[in-house]
This record gives structure tokens, C-alpha cells and sequence, in this order.
């Protein structure tokens, strides 16, 4: 068990992607980690088992770990915190895969967090998000993240033109996710309706082996094959 002693604080843990794989984080956050005992998670299962990935000797079963998801109420927060303020107790909020609030249900915890005078701070991590971005080659002063785009064909066309449209107009770059199963229909869809010289990138399985990372126009898009990037995590970019 790592000895170093915390300022009472939210510490906001970032969490390999892909696998659990403790060198991606760097040893001053591994130190953080290490000397918690009271988590917030999404998942109590994976948050243990990446835990137990980065320290195989540590006591698992003694961390107080709970559970928050992106349909809990708020109010749920409350509790967590108030032992945190009682107990004056650092407290970590480990994130699921990558960065905390990036993406992630874990920004309602912060929010609340600043309201009653916790002191927040965030370690160095992954963020699938950023790494993406600066493999695109596209503009990494301005973009926007949209998260999830809408499922329903119509409705993705309108929201890819809307973004390829803001592109046009101020070259920002359009970041955007979709669930593994549906990258191929989301690549359709674009390759169907984006202009051909509109750049899309795709960057999948950040920071495993099987990495990929393609940015290139619709026009040469339409002669990718890609049936190789079913199921597998990805984040979407449309840019100049």
C-alpha cells in the first residue's frame, strides 16, 4: 500500500482504454490511485478489476466502492459526499475508460463537488477523445465534441450535414461517437451524404495493438473497405 499521504480532496482518476493496462497512466497518478480507499464508479466490477491490474497485492475487498451511473438521480450524490465532508476523506471518481467527465456520467459529481467547497482535482490520463483529435491532422485549436449522434438515418443525415456545414464555415473540427456496433452504418451514412471533399477520420482501438487511425476525404472513403471496424471503439471526426 502506497504510503503518501492526500490533501482532502475529489481526485478524478482516469482509467486505461480498451484493457486494463496501468501503463497508461503516468507513476504520479498511479500513487494517487494507490493510496485511495473510497471510490465513486460507474461499475464496482471493472473499477476492482482495474484496480487490482494496476496493484496486484492491494486489499480489494477493503476499498468502500459505490456505484453511479448516467440514470441514477443526483440525489444519489449526496451521501457519497456528505462522508466525504464528515470523515474529511480524499475520495477518488474513476471513470469507466479514459478521463472523468470527458464523455463520462462523472461530471455531475464534480459539479456538486465545487458547490459544497470540495476541492476537485484532475490526474493525467487517456482521453480517447484527445488522442483521436491529434491523430485527425484536423484542427486541433477549435472542435467540438457532439458525443452521440442520432441513430435514425433521417435524422443522422441532417446532423452530419449540420456538422460538415460548420466546418465549412469556421473549421472547426466535428468530433462525435457512436456505438461499436453501429460503425458501419454510421460510415454509410456519411460516405452517402457528406460532400466528397469533406474529410472524415476514424480512430479506432486507441492505445491497443489493433490500433487504426484513417482521415482522409469521402471521395477516398467510398473505396475503403469496412467491414473490419464492426464492434470495435471508435471516435469519428469530420474536419478539413
Amino acid at each position: 500500500m502506497n504510503s503518501t499521504k492526500l490533501d482532502f480532496a475529489l481526485y478524478l482518476i482516469p482509467c486505461s482504454i480498451g484493457e486494463n493496462s496501468p501503463d497508461q497512466l503516468p507513476k504520479a497518478s498511479l500513487e494517487i490511485l494507490d493510496s485511495l480507499d473510497f471510490f465513486i464508479v460507474e461499475r464496482a466490477r471493472t473499477a476492482r478489476r482495474f484496480i487490482k491490474a494496476c496493484f496486484a497485492d492491494k486489499a480489494i475487498d477493503a476499498l468502500e466502492i459505490f456505484e453511479f451511473d448516467k440514470h441514477d438521480p443526483e440525489q444519489g450524490l449526496e451521501p457519497f459526499l456528505q462522508k466525504m465532508q464528515e470523515e474529511n476523506r480524499p475520495a477518488g471518481l474513476l471513470s469507466e475508460a479514459g478521463s472523468p467527465g470527458v464523455a463520462d456520467p462523472g461530471q455531475g459529481l464534480v459539479r456538486i463537488a465545487h458547490q459544497k467547497g470540495i476541492p476537485v482535482i484532475p490526474l493525467v490520463g487517456p482521453s480517447s477523445i484527445l488522442l483521436a483529435l491529434m491523430a485527425s491532422g484536423m484542427n486541433g485549436q477549435s472542435f467540438a465534441f457532439h458525443g452521440y449522434l442520432p441513430v435514425k438515418k433521417p435524422e443522422l443525415q441532417k446532423a452530419l450535414k449540420s456538422l460538415e456545414e460548420r466546418v465549412a464555415q469556421s473549421g472547426q473540427t466535428q468530433i462525435f461517437i457512436e456505438a461499436p456496433y453501429r460503425n458501419q452504418q454510421l460510415l454509410a451514412t456519411a460516405v452517402s451524404c457528406l460532400k466528397p471533399e469533406t474529410n472524415l477520420a476514424m480512430a479506432i482501438d486507441l492505445t491497443l495493438p489493433e490500433e487504426q487511425i484513417l482521415s482522409q476525404p469521402i471521395s477516398k472513403w467510398k473505396n475503403t473497405p469496412t467491414k473490419g471496424f464492426h464492434k470495435r471503439p471508435a471516435v469519428f471526426m469530420i474536419g478539413r
